[in-house]
């Protein structure tokens, strides 16, 4: 029981923590276009990601399978945009409309589980049973995602159910804006080469400065320009 209970608190910090916005913000992009009376089908969409995350955290732990550290954190945001953007284009919101999200969840969240099998791989210790810790680490996640759902259709329900907000309007409204917030993070993520190839050619402490402010505003450019886009495609659906 005290394997359980740690690998169950680890699956459970990995999804309820700052650090965990990643996470959080595809769950959010999954859930945004459903309501609290459709909680059964977003607790399916949920295992679905669990089982999904827990497929590639177990066979990148194996060493099984081994993706670059750096091409997983970019990709992460990368589902996000991608998710929050499949849900502007949803009209109605019948079963046969949102159905898409489930193989959203289950194929993205075998990207998601390739950011934690370095840590879970030295956490676990040579006595321990893997599948036990596996487990316990599964529960945890689960719950700390359902946790979230519930909190994002509470919201939803309080906004549409209660306020009487559009409803697309609402789903418009938090997918741009978990969309511009994953996009940031994708261009800050976006795999560089070493600091040491990009400046090679630099002989002046000064232009190494510049280069790197230029490299900066370059970056901010780009997401300026893709929230634009973002904006306008908004625009264009209303």
């Amino acid at each position: 029981m005290s394997d359980f209970s740690f690998y169950f608190s680890i699956g459970w910090q990995h999804i309820i923590t700052i650090e965990a916005l990643d996470h959080i913000f595809f769950i959010a992009a999954l859930a945004a276009i459903y309501m609290l009376k459709d909680w059964r089908q977003v607790l399916i969409l949920v295992t679905a990601f669990t089982i999904g995350h827990t497929i590639t955290l177990a066979l990148s732990s194996l060493n099984i399978i081994e993706v670059p550290s750096k091409w997983v954190e970019f990709l992460i945001p990368c589902t996000i945009v991608f998710t929050a953007l499949s849900n502007l284009f949803v009209k109605t919101f019948t079963p046969k409309a949102v159905r898409i999200n489930y193989f959203l969840a289950l194929f993205f969240g075998l990207i998601h589980g390739l950011a934690f099998a370095n840590t879970l791989r030295m956490l676990i210790a040579s006595d321990q049973s893997f599948a036990w810790s596996m487990f316990s680490f599964s529960v945890g996640l689960e719950l700390g995602q359902v946790a979230i759902v519930f909190i994002i259709l509470l919201l939803s329900q309080l906004l549409v159910g209660t306020l009487k907000v559009n409803r697309r309007d609402w789903v418009i409204f938090l997918s741009s804006a978990v969309m511009a917030l994953a996009l940031q993070m994708a261009v800050e993520r976006f795999p560089t080469k070493h600091k040491s190839r990009e400046f090679a050619a630099v002989k002046t402490e000064n232009i190494e400065t510049k280069q790197i402010v230029l490299l900066k505003n370059e970056k901010d450019d780009v997401v300026s320009y893709c929230k634009r886009i973002i904006f306008r495609c908004v625009a264009h659906l209303y």
